[in-house]
């Protein structure tokens, strides 16, 4: 190699080194937009702040480039469980279609970075039978939990808000972009966890009842089932 063409490697070299720099911080710097704190999601009186908390979920979307379509925000279904600690503690989703005669649902789940959707497990009830579902990661990463062996990761952090920081179930699944990952076993409990980027989920069921729906953590429960927010 003579000197002109280690020159051009060279700047070759430093060039990619720069565009490697200069995206590792812009990357960090696109990470701010979905970094929050509980504080950010509850008034002076304690109460859920919906509105911010749907805001929260959109800056999660706009990062992921998920569609933002008209409408949106007004979809957006989000919940703290009344514990208020929304970025540790909660769940965001948009219901597509919940079709209770023919049985089939669609449906998008939203977890910020470090958020836990709660342990919980479905049984059926007067109208539907219990909820068969499973999970495609569409950005992100999710730990999904559910029966079996317990090798949960250490990155996982059950939050104390739930149960004092345990749950009943810990096989953990780090499900990633195009993995689809099924419920174990009918009426089984699980439970989810955003990875360092937060994560967007598509469930596929048979059919969604709320009044199906039970959680471990007894005050999660409670609140769910009162219809709240």
């Amino acid at each position: 190699m003579d000197r002109r063409e280690m020159l051009v490697a060279t700047a070759g070299v430093a060039g990619a080194a720069l565009l490697t720099s200069s995206s590792a911080q812009a990357g960090d710097k696109d990470k701010k937009k979905i970094r929050f704190q509980d504080s950010d999601f509850v008034d002076s009186n304690g109460k859920f702040k919906e509105d911010k908390a749907k805001d929260a979920i959109i800056a999660l979307m706009k990062y992921h480039g998920y569609p933002i379509f008209d409408g949106i925000k007004e979809k957006l279904w989000v919940s703290d469980y009344g514990k208020g600690q929304f970025t540790k503690f909660g769940l965001a989703a948009i219901m597509f279609k919940n079709n209770e005669e023919d049985r089939y649902m669609l449906m998008d789940l939203f977890l910020l970075p470090g958020q836990m959707l709660p342990e919980h497990w479905h049984v059926k009830t007067d109208k539907n039978p219990a909820k068969r579902e499973g999970w495609l990661v569409r950005w992100g990463e999710s730990h999904i939990v559910g029966i079996g062996d317990d090798n949960l990761s250490k990155d996982v952090i059950i939050p104390a808000c739930h149960n004092g920081g345990k749950t009943e179930t810990r096989h953990d699944t780090l499900a990633k972009p195009g993995m689809f990952v099924p419920l174990a076993q009918v009426e089984s409990k699980h439970w989810q966890w955003g990875g360092p980027e937060g994560a967007i989920l598509t469930e596929v069921a048979n059919v969604h009842d709320d009044s199906g729906v039970r959680h471990t953590d007894k005050e999660g429960n409670d609140f769910f089932l009162k219809g709240g927010k």
